[in-house]
């Protein structure tokens, strides 16, 4: 069953997505020093010479190139994000629930499940939404009153570390619930705004274990980002034969951090209900999931009744 399970994560949809990631990471660098190099030449040309405005042709094509390559891999990274989340969540749902899994059964579930997760997705979007808005409006209101009301170096540098701390303390905990919310999209029956109402509720009480599998998980991926950057991108160290060699290498790590990841938070749904003791019924599991195979749908409570009273 291990072998099985390891198997089954190696070919879904996480290695795709970490190529998708690693590509764009290494071509948005490269299009932002060209970018930088041709801005640094034309502030040396003369602005109504020939090579400046041939300067600001290529910037213009550079720019647009540079924004569509960006949408380009959000929508990429949104759909495989969504693939990635549903396959590994099911396939840990269904070793807990004791369920045979094969590759085909992932493959075939994936399409019914992602749906549910898009809605969840599109409510933790507007949620990061309206955030991000309020965190730049108290930018704003923090720059008045630094401007206006002749406040001292030393208390405007603490107001905004203070405003600082507060938005990673606020970005980490709905990305914590936005998490958690997608594992609830997929093993229970509710998506989209009650999921993240459910998942505020259940991250209650296990809040220290969510922050640190969450930043564990943060460091592993700063980590594999950095050594990337230092061999594969800035040339640090010569020779195509070592960029392909820690590229490969990044990839399979980047591939280990990202199942790591979401396994923990299928792992930490599973934890957070039973601190709420929140019964975990492995036979109404089992029978959640079949229903995303099409191989069973449960009997409502009346339709047993109504056989039994005819019998």
């Amino acid at each position: 069953m291990e072998e099985g399970l390891h198997s089954d994560h190696a070919r879904a949809h996480p290695p795709p997505l970490c190529v998708i990631f690693l590509a764009h990471f290494l071509v948005s660098q490269l299009l932002s020093f060209e970018i930088l190099n041709h801005e640094m030449d034309r502030d040396d040309a003369w602005e109504d010479s020939p090579r400046y405005r041939y300067l600001s042709r290529m910037l213009k094509k550079e720019w647009v190139a540079f924004w569509l390559f960006k949408l380009g891999y959000f929508i990429f990274v949104f759909i495989f994000s969504l693939l990635s989340t549903s396959a590994v969540v099911y396939t840990v749902a269904c070793v807990y629930a004791a369920k045979q899994i094969t590759f085909k059964k992932i493959m075939s579930v994936v399409p019914r499940v992602w749906k549910r997760l898009m809605v969840t997705f599109l409510w933790s979007f507007a949620t990061f939404f309206v955030f991000i808005v309020a965190a730049v409006g108290l930018l704003i209101v923090w720059v008045v009153i630094v401007r206006h009301f002749m406040v001292g170096p030393a208390l405007g540098i603490a107001m905004l570390v203070i405003l600082l701390i507060l938005y990673v303390i606020a970005f980490v905990y709905i990305t914590m619930i936005w998490q958690l919310a997608s594992v609830i999209s997929v093993l229970e029956d509710v998506y989209g705004r009650k999921a993240m109402v459910k998942s505020k509720r259940l991250i209650k009480g296990k809040m220290g274990v969510s922050i640190g599998c969450f930043l564990g998980v943060l460091l592993c991926f700063v980590l594999v980002q950095a050594l990337f950057e230092c061999f594969v991108v800035l040339d640090l160290f010569y020779g195509i034969g070592i960029k392909i060699g820690v590229g490969l290498i990044c990839l399979l790590l980047l591939i280990m951090v990202v199942l790591f990841d979401l396994v923990v938070q299928t792992v930490i749904y599973f934890v957070c209900k039973s601190y709420h003791h929140e019964n975990i019924d492995k036979s109404a599991l089992s029978d959640h999931l079949e229903v995303y195979l099409g191989d069973y749908v449960p009997l409502k409570a009346n339709s047993v009744q109504l056989e039994q009273l005819h019998v």
